[in-house]
């Protein structure tokens, strides 16, 4: 079933998520209808925050939005930076409205520790693109979209925009 993806700024995608206590029938059914709305909407990652669910739950598919064939679930994931190097890629995300992207600076490789949809816990270490879409995804697990790296008059300039579209939707 698709969910619907929460859009900026609505102030849910500003709360950190908790973390989940079990894997539910519940749970595996969520991870799925994620997935299925990830894939529809051409992204490669999709945070439970993000369809509305505070909890700390992320599905990846960084061969996407074309292949979808590596689906990745993390529980209650923690991420250690393994080389702080920066660098800089252009993000976008299913939450922000007019497709809009933006350079963003993140940690050139990362490790990402949590559980999967058995409890097994797992480890992926990871650079390039999956280390951009982990840092993303984990950020909105903390209540962060990837808005809060950009340039203040960057973001100025972009909710000044959001403001004049939400003022003529609600016409």
């Amino acid at each position: 079933m698709l969910l619907d993806i929460l859009q900026y700024p609505d102030p849910r995608l500003a709360q950190p998520a908790v973390a989940l206590t079990k894997v539910t029938d519940d749970t595996r059914a969520l991870v799925s209808d994620m997935a299925e709305t990830m894939y529809e909407a051409r992204g490669v990652g999709l945070a439970a925050p993000q369809v509305g669910r505070p909890i700390r739950l992320i599905v990846v598919d960084a061969s996407g939005p074309d292949e979808r064939k590596d689906l990745r679930v993390f529980i209650n994931p923690c991420l250690t930076v393994l080389d702080p190097t920066q660098i800089e890629d252009e993000e976008g995300c299913l939450s922000v409205p007019f497709n809009y992207r933006a350079p963003v600076n993140r940690a050139a490789k990362v490790a990402v520790d949590a559980l999967d949809l058995d409890w097994n816990p797992v480890r992926v270490e990871a650079e390039g693109l999956m280390a951009v879409c982990l840092q993303h995804e984990l950020d909105h697990l903390e209540g962060r979209v990837f808005l809060a790296h950009i340039s203040r008059l960057k973001r100025t300039l972009f909710d000044t925009r959001v403001k004049k579209w939400l003022r003529r939707k609600n016409l």
